[in-house]
């Protein structure tokens, strides 16, 4: 039995579990992989109404909606074999690697402090240095990381459909991605919380006096929703302004379309160093939500995902350890038995997934332990000027810590 749609009407997309509206599209459904993505939004956008945030009210209704449309979509494509994008063979994945001799890394498409690229091409930043230390670990011992910088509705169906071989790009974790996406998460590479930006001479001093105050935030991102529920639970009638794009977001409120910016602590302190010079800006001290941040990859391949999970534990160890990019070699000829083990680790784990040996000194080396790398990209030595705060070694009054290398 067949069933057919005619569906003509705006066009959203789907991200983190929700549907938005975007701009319009005549043709029908297919089922072909990257027609998956504007099916399912189709079905959507006829159900779900594109409402504002004005009010305790108008969100509950707007969620109720959402709700609804949710579930009555979720049979409609269920029905037609198109509840979650064909993923790409996963399993393929470190083989693909090896054949191309490059890690292909989803980024952001331009956020200081995490990925971002000056004049001369040359990109810089956590996501990105985290993508260098995984593409030495197989590759060999020079710098063969592709970045591909992708807007955040654009991030997870990049994975999925095989664009990408590691998502990075400031990406929280959750659970509703692991289990809803086809993503599994490999560890934090930075807890971060969503928080408030306002000028500096903005009466507001803290979130409670944000009133009916409009918000900036990107789409494709929890940072709505979670706004959402923020302003729900107090009985605040904010107005969001949803824009494209983190670039798109930030232009908005320097051309004073909102009042407030929220965002990730980390990239409302980027915007703030890229902002016009005789502009001055502050991040309000309250957090709505804590974001832990980390690289996903594609559910079914376990040993690229062990691999990428055991890179960043390996920057952990080291800086646990106190071992950086100048003194890290010194392990190949050290008597400690914690460099001892170390090393074990690496060559069991190079034996296990066949890849050379040394892996764990090679990322290191290539862009130094984890403070090193938070240091440099968000910390003292960059223009964001953030405090580590959570986000040091166990040992040194953090909450990181690398399982037992053994």
């Amino acid at each position: 039995m067949g069933i057919a749609f005619g569906l003509r009407h705006p066009s959203p997309t789907f991200a983190n579990g929700t549907f938005e509206v975007q701009t319009p599209a005549t043709s029908g459904c297919s089922a072909v992989a990257d027609r998956w993505l504007v099916c399912s939004n189709r079905v959507m956008s006829k159900i779900v109404p594109n409402r504002r945030s004005k009010g305790a009210g108008a969100l509950a209704d707007r969620r109720l909606d959402t709700h609804r449309g949710v579930r009555f979509a979720t049979l409609v494509l269920a029905a037609i074999g198109l509840v979650a994008p064909p993923a790409t063979d996963a399993a393929t994945t470190l083989a693909g690697v090896k054949t191309r001799d490059s890690v292909r890394c989803g980024v952001s498409e331009g956020i200081l402090g995490f990925s971002q690229r000056d004049a001369s091409g040359r990109w810089s930043g956590l996501d990105v240095d985290f993508c260098r230390a995984l593409s030495v670990a197989d590759p060999g011992a020079t710098d063969k990381a592709t970045l591909v910088p992708l807007r955040a509705a654009e991030r997870f169906p990049a994975l999925r459909l095989g664009r990408i071989d590691v998502l990075l790009r400031n990406t929280t974790w959750t659970l509703s991605r692991e289990a809803g996406l086809g993503v599994l998460f490999a560890g934090v590479l930075l807890y971060d919380g969503q928080g408030f930006m306002v000028a500096a001479d903005s009466p507001i001093e803290s979130a409670a006096q944000l009133g009916t105050s409009t918000v900036c935030v990107e789409k494709g991102t929890l940072h709505g929703p979670q706004l959402d529920d923020w302003a729900r639970r107090r009985r605040i009638g904010l107005t969001q302004l949803v824009l494209d794009s983190a670039p798109d977001a930030a232009a908005a409120f320097f051309d004073g379309r909102c009042g407030v910016l929220s965002s990730d602590v980390s990239t409302l302190a980027a915007v703030r160093a890229t902002a016009p010079h005789e502009r001055a800006f502050r991040i309000l001290t309250e957090q709505v939500s804590k974001q832990p941040l980390g690289p996903a990859v594609r559910t079914g391949d376990d040993n690229w995902f062990t691999l990428v999970r055991w890179v960043l534990f390996a920057l952990v160890a080291a800086d646990e350890a106190e071992l950086t990019r100048a003194n890290v070699a010194q392990l190949r000829s050290s008597a400690d038995p914690v460099a001892q083990r170390m090393l074990n680790a690496d060559r069991e784990l190079g034996r296990l997934l066949d890849i050379e040996p040394e892996w764990s000194l090679r990322a290191v080396l290539s862009v130094g332990n984890y403070s090193e790398i938070f240091e440099r990209n968000l910390g003292r030595g960059s223009p964001l000027q953030l405090e580590p705060g959570v986000n040091r070694p166990w040992n040194r009054g953090g909450i990181l810590f690398a399982p037992s290398l053994q």
